[in-house]
């Protein structure tokens, strides 16, 4: 897969350490900044992820923020972007796995690296269940989700 990967000011501390985990499970990842600990805009590096996101240029997307909080708000209000925060397994793979969500968010104040070299395989090696065998039910909820979002723009 391609991953996008994208942070601001607060989150590169923890940046290469992202892309290193993406890297070791063999993905290819399109970096698209910030390059420096310079203080800048978060919207600014969501918008740029969430872009490859809807063309399909990557397939998911890491964002990186002091708290994680902003560009998962940013994120989700671009079509097509389903971001959360997860600082823990079970949520960054669940959140792919029942609510087909493409964009982990994480906070580089608030988790280190260690933690997030679990939390990135745990996100990327999640695949979305809605389309299984048994997965009408999550299925319908995620198109609830689309649903919702294509009433409200």
């Amino acid at each position: 897969m391609k991953i996008a990967v994208g942070c601001d000011h607060a989150g590169f501390p923890l940046k290469q350490t992202v892309i290193d985990s993406v890297q070791a499970l063999g993905h290819e990842v399109i970096d698209v900044g910030t390059f420096s600990a310079e203080p800048v805009d978060f919207p600014d590096f969501t918008k740029k992820l969430g872009e490859k996101v809807q063309s399909g240029e990557a397939e998911r997307g890491i964002l990186v923020c002091g708290s994680g909080i902003g560009a998962c708000i940013a994120a989700n209000k671009m079509k097509g972007v389903y971001a959360s925060i997860a600082h823990d397994t079970y949520s960054a793979a669940q959140g792919v796995l029942h609510d087909n969500m493409n964009v982990l968010c994480l906070g580089g104040r608030v988790i280190g690296p260690e933690l997030t070299k679990v939390l990135v395989p745990a996100f990327l090696n999640a695949r979305y269940l809605g389309n299984d065998e048994g997965g009408e039910r999550l299925a319908r909820r995620v198109e609830k989700i689309y649903k919702m979002e294509e009433e409200n723009r």
